[in-house]
């Protein structure tokens, strides 16, 4: 299911499901996204000064993440920034309550990874695997595309790899799954990590070492996660060591697959990074290297 688009006078909630929220950033991306035309709810985690790497204890995340999701007035429930914790805070949510309030749009990425397969899980929704306000990240571009996929979502089916590199060519037709390999790999066992089957998946990351992001691949190819998906495209892997070395190691990993694999796709932790839709049909070309939506990520 896709839950709808949103319209001038909506209302977006701000929640800190993860690490702490950097003020001044907060603080600058607030007049941005009320220039779209929202009325924006800044939860109480979002202001709170935290507690080491957590926002707040876990039971507080997880209410104010539901709160938000009940209230009527809410369209879209958006994660100020990432960080660890939200796999700590799902077991506390009421998903029975939240499937009673009705689809709402969930945007956020990197940690909130674990939160997009829970709402997919629980809630049977397609969501947003988007940049978030309180980060160096949330520039012009990466702001105005998250705008125009909750807005217009007609104008953004056709998503466009910034730099192309093709690892394996081919196109292929599934349905979007995926977000950080951290998460993903760190969620194996869980219940609601599902799989991958029949889908294209999306990995990126962040400060990880080339041996590090070999082991989190090896263990989503080892438990079964990737078994027969339809093609696999790579987003940003800033910070993590040589980009060759990279490269290397991913297509010597995923090619045994024999599915399409695109590279250089421009999603993660970088500036002007797209929101893609997580739950939604597409179709990947690497030859054009892009991916076009089946529908649009909002209905």
């Amino acid at each position: 299911m896709r839950p709808p688009r949103l319209s001038a006078g909506d209302t977006v909630a701000l929640v800190a499901p993860s690490g702490p929220v950097p003020q001044d950033l907060l603080d600058a991306a607030l007049p941005v996204l009320r220039n779209w035309g929202v009325k924006v709810r800044v939860g109480a985690g979002v202001r709170a000064p935290g507690q080491s790497y957590l926002s707040a204890p876990d039971k507080a995340r997880a209410a104010e993440f539901t709160e938000a999701w009940l209230d009527p007035e809410v369209r879209c429930v958006l994660a100020a920034r990432g960080g660890y914790g939200t796999q700590r805070m799902i077991d506390l949510v009421d998903w029975a309550a939240l499937r009673a309030a009705g689809p709402k749009v969930l945007a956020g990425s990197s940690d909130v990874t674990a939160l997009h397969r829970a709402v997919h899980t629980h809630l049977d929704l397609a969501t947003l695997l988007s940049p978030m306000p309180a980060s160096v990240l949330f520039d012009e571009t990466a702001s105005e595309h998250l705008r125009r996929t909750l807005f217009e979502p007609d104008h953004t089916r056709v998503l466009r790899a910034r730099e192309p590199d093709v690892l394996v060519p081919g196109r292929a037709l599934g349905v979007l799954v995926g977000g950080n390999l951290t998460l993903l790999a760190s969620g194996v066992g869980t219940a609601e990590q599902g799989s991958a089957r029949g889908g294209i998946v999306l990995l990126e990351d962040v400060t990880e070492s080339p041996y590090r992001i070999d082991r989190m691949v090896t263990q989503l190819l080892r438990s079964g996660w990737l078994d027969e998906v339809r093609g696999i495209v790579l987003g940003s892997w800033a910070a993590c060591g040589d980009a060759a070395e990279i490269r290397e190691l991913l297509a010597e990993r995923l090619s045994p697959l024999g599915v399409p694999v695109l590279s250089g796709f421009g999603f993660g932790h970088v500036p002007g990074s797209p929101t893609l839709p997580l739950g939604v049909s597409a179709s990947l070309d690497t030859e054009l290297g892009t991916l076009t939506l089946g529908s649009p990520a909002l209905d």
